[in-house]
């Protein structure tokens, strides 16, 4: 997670860019989890620390796409 939190410094093209690579990553972390998790063998700070990462990719996720999505005046 390498994005800076200034985002209107971005075109929308990288900004999809990079949504894909979060979206992907967050899908992939909760793989991790729950791999860690039904083995049984999870490490519990391990498993902490993952979970930590993913909602912070979940909140930069939701920033990008409130981002592209353009306002609608209703």
């Amino acid at each position: 997670m390498n994005a800076p939190a200034d985002l209107s410094m971005k075109n929308d093209d990288v900004l999809r860019v990079e949504l894909e690579v979060f979206r992907r990553e967050h899908r992939d972390l909760d793989e991790a989890i729950s791999a860690l998790t039904e083995r049984g063998t999870a490490d519990q700070l391990t498993v902490q620390r993952l979970k930590k990462r993913k909602l912070r990719l979940k909140d930069l996720i939701a920033q990008i796409e409130d981002r592209l999505t353009p306002d609608i005046i209703a």
